[in-house]
């Protein structure tokens, strides 16, 4: 991999003059100095991708398809070696990249192998009795997407694939964070079989290369998954030149807890859903309301389970959490959490930096913070209200059914919630009333490539994954042909002569 770009089926250094050193959060160690895009590559991909539309574009579904089923084949042979460099760049455990992030991309890949040859409109019929009506999806042309760095290979597959097996070529901007496994996964296409051109990556601050990227011309789309405030700025240039944006923005996801929930099955769903990927998750479960007969129970149980999360080197088979991503985006939940401490909330488990793993691993030289669990505040404090996006969870009481389920709206975001409960009433209420994109009983967090994912309000709108998705990543056209023969219509009395 010589060059941090990946333009027309090959590795190109960036021309920005600028280098960003791509580090291991567990330890801060060097895994690779990457050159940064300047507009001058963005301007390159952005051409590459517009001459590889056409050919693209007029494949056949079936051809599309089989590349896309290449591609998961090249994928499964590669798995150790993303989910080794996935781990490197962005801290994760070892079993994380390995049980989810490297065969949920794979599964991706073969779920829209097959979502290529199923682009789906609407009988063609003679609807105004003169006509034949059909429908045709087209792609958008050229999409422009920027990933985020908590999942970069599921974001860069989740960007890429629905929009090429619609027939689409793509730019894909990278956090520069942890650009590397992006970055593979684009070659992966080439060896696949993938035309130059179709997928190019581009590695470069936001700033630069990423406005200029929403901002370009022949870019015809722009998807986006990150923050809502970022969201806004994307939105803000997409709408300059009338683009298609898809934005996945924030979430802060409530977990409802009634009480005839299964007290158990909740205290370790709300461990896990909490904690995964650190935290660092946009669905991660962040606001457990309890209902107050279980809520003393909950906490002194979700307390232990947090206690015995073991931290360690990610590297470790055994370690069940890695660092944050970075050394400030730790401080910046430690922050949250001491601001919450400095009015009053009660740190039940956790806030605080470790300083040895379960391993004898010197944390010190990392982003660790321990899982932390925060009671004693009230539904308008900071850390209920903002996305804090580390491994912090707080618990509130509740009393009415009402009230849980309002407070579960009580934020500006929509993407995902969970409810608890074994009383099949309760559950379709809470899955009706809860205003998200995703609503799961009795679990939270498990995702399927079958079915969509994206938020309501705050959150974004727009679809990843699933069939929904393809229509982000197409264009709808009506064709009518008459069927009539007649030169002088009828309904051209309307315009000139009469009957």
């Amino acid at each position: 991999m010589s060059g941090a770009q990946y333009i027309d089926g090959e590795f190109r250094a960036g021309t920005s003059g600028e280098s960003f050193d791509v580090t291991n959060p567990a330890d801060g160690s060097l895994v690779r100095t990457v050159d940064l895009a300047g507009t001058e590559d963005v301007d390159a991909a952005v051409a590459a991708a517009e001459r590889a539309l056409p050919e693209w574009a007029g494949a056949t579904p079936g051809a599309r398809s089989d590349a896309l089923n290449r591609l998961a084949a090249v994928l499964a042979e590669r798995a150790e070696d993303f989910a080794r460099t996935e781990s490197r760049q962005t801290g994760k455990p070892i079993k994380l990249t390995t049980e989810f992030d490297v065969p949920g991309t794979i599964d991706n890949t073969a779920f829209f192998a097959g979502a290529a040859r199923n682009l789906e409109g609407r009988a063609t019929g003679e609807w105004s009795g003169n006509h034949t009506s059909s429908i045709r999806r087209e792609p958008v042309g050229v999409v422009g997407s920027i990933a985020p760095w908590n999942y970069p290979l599921q974001m860069a597959a989740w960007k890429i694939l629905p929009a090429i097996a619609a027939g689409n070529t793509i730019v894909l901007k990278p956090a520069e964070l942890t650009p590397l496994t992006s970055l593979m996964f684009a070659e992966a296409c080439t060896d696949a079989g993938i035309p130059a051109g179709v997928v190019n990556v581009v590695t470069g601050r936001g700033r630069t290369a990423g406005e200029h990227l929403v901002s370009h011309p022949t870019v015809r789309m722009v998807s986006f998954t990150g923050s809502t405030g970022v969201g806004k700025r994307v939105a803000e240039l997409a709408v300059q030149t009338v683009k298609r944006t898809h934005l996945e923005l924030g979430g802060k996801a409530p977990f409802v807890v009634f009480d005839d929930a299964d007290l158990e099955a909740a205290i370790h769903g709300a461990a896990a859903g909490s904690l995964i990927n650190t935290g660092q998750d946009c669905t991660a479960a962040t606001r457990a309301y309890v209902q107050r007969p279980l809520y003393d129970a909950f906490v002194a149980g979700v307390a232990e389970l947090f206690d015995a999360v073991r931290l360690g080197d990610p590297m470790n088979p055994q370690t069940d959490l890695g660092p944050l991503v970075s050394l400030r985006q730790r401080d910046s939940v430690a922050g949250f959490v001491e601001r919450a401490r400095s009015y009053g909330a009660t740190i039940a488990a956790g806030g605080f930096a470790p300083e040895k793993g379960h391993d004898g691993t010197d944390l010190t030289l990392g982003a660790y913070y321990r899982p932390t669990l925060i009671t004693g505040v009230g539904q308008d404090a900071e850390v209920v209200q903002q996305e804090i996006f580390g491994p912090v969870l707080v618990v509130l009481p509740f009393d009415s059914d009402e009230e849980g389920l309002r407070l579960a709206n009580d934020t500006p975001y929509g993407l995902a919630a969970s409810a608890w409960t074994t009383n099949t009433y309760r559950a379709l209420r809470a899955t009706r009333e809860i205003q998200a994109g995703c609503v799961w009983v009795n679990d939270h967090i498990p995702i399927i490539s079958e079915m969509p994912h994206g938020g309501y309000k705050a959150s974004g709108y727009g679809k990843d994954m699933s069939q929904y998705s393809l229509d982000e990543y197409t264009q709808v056209k009506h064709v009518m042909q008459d069927i009539t023969a007649i030169a002088r219509k009828d309904w051209h009395r309307t315009v000139f002569g009469d009957r």
